[in-house]
Order: C-alpha cells, then sequence, then structure tokens
C-alpha cells in the first residue's frame, strides 16, 4: 500500500502544535489543582511590586510616557538591523565576498559601507530632531 508523502513534511509542525496545546492544558491544570485555594479581599487585592495602589489604575498618564516608548522602540529596533549589516560587511571585506544587485552589477564593502551610513545619519538625524523639538525634555 502506497504511502501518501505530501502531508510527510507536516507532520512534526503537527506534532509541535500538539505538544504546544498539551503542556498548555497540563500547566493550567496543574495551576489549578496546586494552586492558593484561600480567596480574600487582601490576597485578590492588585499590587505592583508588593506596594499597595495609591492611585487610581484609570488615571491618565502624560503623553511624554508614550512618545518616549516609541521613540525607544524606533531606535531599538533600528539598531537590530545593524547585525546583518555587520554580517555582510565582515564577510565583504574580510573574505573579499561580493553581492549582487538586481541590475546586474555587485555589492562590495564600499557600497554597503555607504549604505550603511546612509542609514546612521538618517537615525542620527532623528534623533536630532526629537531632541530639538524637546521630546526628551521632562520639565
Amino acid at each position: 500500500m502506497p504511502q501518501d508523502s505530501s502531508l510527510e513534511p507536516y507532520a512534526a509542525i503537527g506534532v509541535l502544535i500538539a505538544l504546544v496545546v498539551v503542556t498548555a492544558i497540563g500547566m493550567l491544570l496543574v495551576a489549578h489543582l496546586i494552586g492558593p485555594k484561600r480567596h480574600g479581599p487582601v490576597k485578590d487585592s492588585p499590587y505592583e511590586s508588593g506596594m499597595p495602589i495609591i492611585a487610581g489604575t484609570d488615571r491618565r498618564l502624560h503623553i511624554r510616557f508614550y512618545v518616549v516608548a516609541l521613540l525607544f522602540l524606533l531606535f531599538d529596533v533600528e539598531v537590530i538591523f545593524l547585525w546583518p549589516w555587520a554580517t555582510a560587511f565582515y564577510a565583504s571585506a574580510v573574505h573579499g565576498m561580493t553581492i549582487p544587485l538586481e541590475g546586474g552589477g555587485i555589492a562590495g564593502k564600499d557600497f554597503l559601507l555607504v549604505g550603511m551610513g546612509f542609514f546612521v545619519s538618517l537615525l542620527l538625524f532623528g534623533l536630532v530632531y526629537e531632541w530639538k523639538k524637546g521630546a526628551f525634555r521632562w520639565d
């Protein structure tokens, strides 16, 4: 009897999904079985790092908090793009490897260096712009 091998590559994914579902259900069951059973106003009250709540949780925060968080995410994610560039630049500079371009040319270490210089200059321009706009002032 011949086996249909078209679904064989997906067997590992199916096993992984089943394992994740069984693990999640198992953790929930174990937490329910051995978890605390006592409830009360003190035990059920929310806390932050063991400190009692001072103000209501529905108070509005200043927009500056969100701006700084978004700026952090922006620059943090942009720095992540430096890692693959550094790998490609190292391979190009040390081993002489080139990257083929769509138009038929090749990109060597000089092209990569100029491209990253442009990228970093855009980041610095954005940082200086936000600095001049006062996004980092807290008074």
